[in-house]
């Protein structure tokens, strides 16, 4: 699902900027167990491994390579250039998530220990650039894909498996390196697809012997044996069998719609096998998914790899106690499952999913409510255009122990939701329980609301959350911008409230610990906050005059007591709270909004006007003129401008070329002093004065910097502006 906005505050929009990403360990709270799924592989990033390629990123910016990336890192790889992964452990197959230029398809070829592979990885964008006009916001996006490979030998950790490209550049993502093992004999009594004339080369048509296997094996077991099955078709009427395959990198069927009918009387049990679909663009009228609709009660689907669908389980109607756990979710245009409705006691665990197009895992209370239903210890990764798990109502909800990264626009790590998008919908009720989440990197620009959403989001957006909504020992790293949201995304102002925030560790959030945009209610215990962007909380509901958000201390809080002084405008990242009257013969620049062309990790705009020289902006490397503009409030007369870089004396002398510009709108800028070299010595303070001519009124105040001898890109700790010469 995918949030808009009819009613957009008129606000400045937060920038998006780089982050140190990276591979990251991170636990829960020490009383609880590590958070998300128990996998059979472990996966390295390509930008810790050795390569001739170019890193890309870090970079949030919605519509780019390395803001899909995990980690927003990848490497991207031209002809000839090669990535060499060092092995962490004993395996014999890889699955590798990269991206290609749109429209372009190739091969990699494989080295291990240096020895090349006579069988090449295909890799093709076939599957990417999905397009979704009709989600507001939306922009090109889906850009990687997921390929894997049976090495055909042991390795072991320490080995070296190498990726080269060939003819068509490739940006590899993350390498998931895993001991497979031989293919499973088949169950005594059960009925094979290929007695039944199933082609397992994948040259003919499957689909009526599998149906036959169906009927046939009623109460006992259908076997899939090693090999490739192609279905054109769907199958119904399943109820009251187990489907089972030999390993999902053994017996592989070819289907974009594996199972869709309307209802069952359950007992369904799938398992060991693939389902890989053919689905290049989402078209939401179609079925394009591995099981839409219903298994019945009692049901279950465990050890799968579904790839290249619409949505991997769409399920409505009767499901009852369905267990969903074990399963692999890759490359889906929308949603990797959601239980649309009446899912009554439905446990979705320990499932990896990579790459979806939409809502990772959703619970939509449409029709009837979902009850009693929950996420727990799944690992999700890179959902590219909606939330990592998103709870859209229901009743008596726990959403527990999942590890969440990389979100992407339009979403949250987590979302607690009284978003309709159609009727009848069945709001929040009963408790809410959110417990053990670990949350990496999540939280996104919202396009359609100007301003950002945090890595846990709770959403009165149609109606007031009623619902006791208990969220415990959480842990949020490296959040973009805020760790816990609360907002009326309809901008209608309902309000959020029955909400306790009790035991979480937030390390490093780009803005705020707690962003509330509605009015509502919530206490907060034993929360933990370090490396905060901006201050503490951001408090201003919306709309004006619709109430207020009481925060009760429940104690045990530290490290994020300030409160944003001007709700007028967003925090940046990085940016530290504004100075709410510098003074005429004070800093103007200081606390103030600052952006810039490009920034270089964690160098952020916001460095420039901490107050602190030793913290600085960088901008993109290779690639000037670079700009940083800084919004003083309101058209302020300057006459001196004192920029900055670290005093450490490791910081040598350098000499920056700077045009100073300034403007009264933010659109149109004149120059106020021409491109002159001003020279940084740490002998003398790296401090630079530039005095303007007299008479100078600006509000928005532009360095543009063109040359850089000491470094390549534009460098300062402080930009400093007085109003006195």
């Amino acid at each position: 699902m995918h949030p808009t906005r009819t009613s957009v505050r008129l606000m400045p929009v937060a920038v998006a900027v780089a982050l140190a990403a990276g591979l990251v360990t991170v636990t829960a709270p020490a009383a609880h167990a590590a958070a998300g799924a128990d996998l059979p592989f472990t996966s390295v990033e390509a930008e810790s491994a050795t390569t001739t390629g170019t890193a890309i990123g870090p970079d949030l910016t919605q519509g780019t390579l390395a803001s899909e990336a995990s980690g927003r890192r990848a490497v991207r790889l031209g002809a000839g250039q090669r990535v060499e992964f060092t092995v962490p452990r004993a395996a014999n197959a890889v699955n590798l998530a990269y991206s290609v230029p749109d429209g372009q398809s190739g091969t990699l070829d494989v080295y291990v220990n240096g020895q090349k592979l006579a069988k090449t990885l295909p890799v093709t964008s076939k599957y990417s650039y999905v397009d979704t006009g009709w989600i507001t916001g939306s922009k090109t996006h889906h850009f990687y894909d997921n390929a894997r490979l049976l090495l055909g030998r042991d390795v072991r950790a320490g080995d070296k498996v190498v990726f080269q490209a060939t003819g068509v550049q490739v940006t590899v993502d993350v390498a998931d390196f895993e001991q497979v093992a031989g293919a499973a004999g088949q169950p005594a009594g059960s009925v094979s697809v290929v007695s039944k004339g199933a082609d397992p080369t994948g040259q003919g048509d499957s689909t009526q012997a599998f149906r036959d296997a169906v009927a046939a094996a009623r109460g006992g077991v259908v076997w899939i044996p090693p090999g490739e099955y192609r279905l054109t078709s769907s199958l119904s009427g399943v109820q009251n069998v187990t489907l089972q395959g030999a390993g999902h990198w053994h017996s592989v069927v070819r289907s974009s719609r594996f199972i869709d009918q309307t209802g069952s009387s359950g007992n369904v049990h799938i398992k060991d096998f693939a389902v890989i679909g053919e689905v290049t663009e989402r078209v939401d009228s179609n079925p394009d998914n591995f099981v839409n609709g219903s298994l019945g009660p009692n049901s279950s689907v465990s050890g799968m790899w579904l790839q290249h669908l619409k949505v991997g389980l769409w399920l409505t109607g009767t499901n009852d106690n369905l267990v969903v756990e074990n399963n692999r979710f890759l490359d889906m245009t929308a949603d990797g499952l959601n239980l649309n409705g009446n899912a009554r006691g439905v446990k979705v665990r320990h499932n990896f999913l990579r790459n979806q197009g939409d809502d990772a895992l959703a619970m939509w209370s449409l029709n009837a409510p979902d009850v009693g239903s929950s996420f727990e210890n799944n690992t999700i990764t890179q959902p590219n255009l909606a939330n990592g798990i998103a709870i859209y109502g229901g009743t008596d909800i726990t959403v527990r122990g999942n590890l969440i990264a990389d979100t992407n626009a339009l979403g949250s790590g987590i979302a607690i939701s009284n978003q309709k998008f159609l009727d009848p919908f069945h709001p929040l009720s009963g408790t809410i329980t959110v417990d053990g989440n670990t949350l990496v990197r999540t939280g996104a620009m919202n396009p359609n609301w100007n301003h950002p959403m945090g890595a846990l989001r709770v959403d009165s957006y149609d109606s007031a959350i009623e619902a006791q909504v208990r969220i415990t020992n959480t842990t949020v790293t490296d959040s973009p911008y805020s760790a816990f949201e609360f907002v009326s995304g309809g901008g209608r102002g309902f309000a959020a409230k029955n909400i306790t925030v009790d035991g979480a560790t937030v390390r490093n959030t780009g803005t705020v610990v707690v962003q509330a945009e509605t009015p509502g209610a919530a206490t907060f215990r034993n929360v933990t906050a370090t490396g905060v962007g901006a201050a503490g909380v951001y408090n201003c509901p919306y709309p004006a005059g619709s109430g207020t958000f009481a925060l009760t201390d429940g104690g045990g809080n530290s490290g994020w007591s300030s409160t944003w002084s001007d709700c007028s405008t967003w925090p940046q990242p990085g940016q530290g709270n504004p100075d709410p009257d510098p003074g005429e013969s004070g800093n103007l620049a200081k606390g103030r909004p600052a952006t810039a062309t490009g920034s270089q990790d964690v160098y952020t705009p916001g460095k420039a006007v901490d107050g602190d020289a030793d913290t600085y902006w960088e901008s993109a490397n290779h690639a000037f003129p670079q700009a940083l503009t800084v919004d003083l409030g309101s058209s302020r007369t300057v006459r001196r401008l004192l920029l900055k870089l670290p005093p450490s004396a490791a910081w040598g002398a350098r000499t920056q070329t700077v045009t100073v510009l300034g403007s009264t709108d933010g659109s149109t800028y004149s120059t106020v002093v021409g491109a002159a070299g001003h020279r940084f010595d740490p002998a003398t303070g790296n401090t630079v004065t530039i005095p303007l001519p007299a008479g100078t009124s600006l509000r928005h105040l532009r360095l543009s910097v063109s040359a850089n001898t000491g470094w390549p890109a534009a460098q300062f700790s402080e930009v400093e502006a007085y109003s006195t010469s």
